[in-house]
């Protein structure tokens, strides 16, 4: 089966690309680096020639409200149209747990923008949700700087290995469209003002992580259910202290 998966030389992209190919698919790693464009749409056609399913991990290069907005919808629709003319029956797009509760920050307005493109396209598709990767927890901890120390959260997170969601593109890929939401997420649900302190311990980073309910995430204010997933997710294998630990 010919595969394509759209910002095939990212964090994920490549990690799922690998595994499709394990499996004996056709798999085209597209983006800008390998002559494929989902803004100017240059070799968009040619990518998606005879594709069967098209898989869109693609990130906006800038999160600023009104550049990610103009980054997801102007590459879905343009990638959507191409998947049409060339046929494609599956589309499968990678999004956000939480992503419709969290619409205060200027990221997750963009990506519901995004998924209501995807189901108003009339293209056979299946999103799937994930939470936070355990890659990115260095980010949302120096987000949270207040001085010499850390102000977070005590709220309820489920960050996953990024392996684990890119097995579960993979499944997802190679199985019928569901025309809905599936989501994924890490073992279990741990206090974001743990996880720093988990993280900058392994770091040797000494300094101090002070819980603040009123602490904000990327602009949103959070609880126990806005970074979790609903009932009956599928589960990565990977807990966030192995990870640390490699």
């Amino acid at each position: 089966m010919k595969i394509v998966v759209i910002g095939g030389s990212g964090l994920i992209g490549t990690k799922l690309s690998a595994i499709l190919k394990q499996r004996g698919h056709d798999v085209v790693a597209a983006s800008p680096r390998s002559g494929v464009n989902t803004i100017t749409r240059e070799g968009l056609a040619e990518a998606l020639s005879g594709a069967q399913v098209v898989v869109d991990v693609a990130n906006a290069p800038s999160w600023e409200a009104k550049a990610v907005l103009e980054f997801f919808e102007t590459s879905s629709r343009n990638l959507l149209a191409a998947e049409k003319a060339a046929g494609v029956g599956h589309h499968v797009a990678l999004s956000v747990v939480g992503t419709e509760r969290l619409l205060e920050s200027d990221y997750f307005p963009a990506k519901l923008a995004q998924e209501k493109l995807i189901k108003e396209s009339g293209v056979p598709y299946t999103i799937l949700r994930a939470t936070q990767f355990f890659e990115f927890v260095g980010g949302i901890v120096q987000s949270g700087t207040d001085g010499d120390t850390f102000r977070m959260s005590p709220a309820l997170f489920q960050p996953i290995a990024s392996e684990d969601v890119a097995a579960a593109l993979a499944d997802v890929a190679i199985a019928p469209p569901v025309n809905g939401t599936i989501e994924v997420a890490g073992p279990e649900p741990i206090p974001l003002d743990k996880i720093a302190r988990q993280f900058l311990a392994a770091k040797g980073d000494g300094r101090k992580v002070i819980a603040d309910v009123h602490a904000r995430y990327f602009g949103a204010a959070i609880d126990d259910r806005s970074l979790t997933p609903g009932e009956h997710p599928r589960l990565g294998r990977i807990r966030f202290e192995d990870w640390l630990s490699h």
